[in-house]
């Protein structure tokens, strides 16, 4: 089991504006995985990516990473295993301004005790024509590509990806979905999407549907389309 979570609860505010955003979360994720948490604005789909990703605690409950407690990790423990074993994509690219592609990639092989080749990421993420290019060169596509690479170069068992295509158009959406799909069935990562595009999970192994912090429906596909197949 590459990622357990059990009896998961997170709230937010006091008194009168007190509000759960999580209630008793109980999640198994295979390794290799490609999951998707789908829900609509509100629905705890974020939190809850940013707890297994040790960004945000928990209230309580327990999750486990390769049968690691996060719970029982101190602070540079945590800090050490963020570094080392989860890679992290986001709606926006926040790459470093004034490194070149190929630098922004680095910062990202850096962390790591076991990085991928980059020359090969960079390959296989179409980048070679761009890699001495500073980000306000690149397209917003392109952009999220170096995101992309910055966090698979490290290698990570799991991949958390918060909305990777919401600030990008159809096309190019789809475009970094088959890159997404590509990193998972050639690196072997663990990849969990948060998204409210309905359409995404049809590239799912693994759909977990989440409303008003709660899962609502969680199954796996028995046939997946192909994200240059989707249409939304």
């Amino acid at each position: 089991m590459q990622l357990k979570l059990t009896n998961i609860k997170k709230s937010f505010g006091e008194g009168s504006s007190h509000i759960e955003v999580l209630k008793d979360i109980n999640l198994e994720v295979e390794k290799g995985e490609f999951v998707v948490l789908l829900g609509p604005s509100g629905s705890g789909k974020s939190t809850l990516l940013n707890i297994i990703g040790g960004i945000d605690n928990a209230d309580s409950g327990k999750i486990t990473i390769r049968d690691k407690s996060m719970s029982d990790m101190d602070e540079k423990a945590l800090t050490s295993y963020r570094r080392e074993h989860l890679g992290y994509i986001f709606q926006m690219y926040n790459l470093i301004p004034n490194l070149t592609v190929r630098e922004n990639i680095e910062v990202g092989a850096y962390l790591s005790k076991n990085p991928l080749d980059i020359d090969e990421i960079i390959d296989t993420l179409g980048l070679k024509a761009h890699q001495n290019k500073i980000p306000n060169q690149l397209s917003g596509g392109q952009q999220q590509r170096c995101a992309i690479g910055r966090a698979i170069v490290k290698n990570p068992d799991i991949l958390l990806c918060d909305e990777p295509t919401g600030a990008l158009d159809y096309n190019t959406s789809k475009e970094i979905l088959s890159l997404i799909e590509e990193v998972n069935q050639k690196y072997g990562n663990t990849v969990i999407m948060v998204t409210h595009n309905d359409a995404i999970k049809n590239m799912a192994d693994f759909v977990v549907k989440l409303r008003d912090g709660v899962i609502r429906k969680s199954y796996r596909n028995e046939t997946k389309q192909k994200a240059s197949e989707l249409d939304w």
